[in-house]
């Protein structure tokens, strides 16, 4: 893998965790407005988001990870 191909993939994981959470804050923003129970749901919604983000940071992660190693045993 490339330079640029790596920069463009963690660029591209940046975007993911950057929605993912700012996605989850204004659901709870959303919610917490329509029910009155500011500010629980935008906490909900941040962890919700955080979760989501680090699992598909995870999920994003692992084959690059794989691809490097079985490299390395060449």
């Amino acid at each position: 893998m490339g330079r640029w191909e790596a920069a463009l993939r963690f660029i591209g994981v940046g975007w993911f965790i950057a929605i993912s959470i700012l996605l989850g804050v204004l659901g709870g923003l959303w919610l917490d407005e329509k029910f009155g129970t500011a500010p629980i749901m935008v906490i909900v919604g941040l962890i919700l988001g955080l979760v989501v983000a680090f699992y598909g940071v995870y999920r994003m992660l692992i084959p690059l990870m794989r691809d490097r190693r079985d490299k390395g045993d060449s």
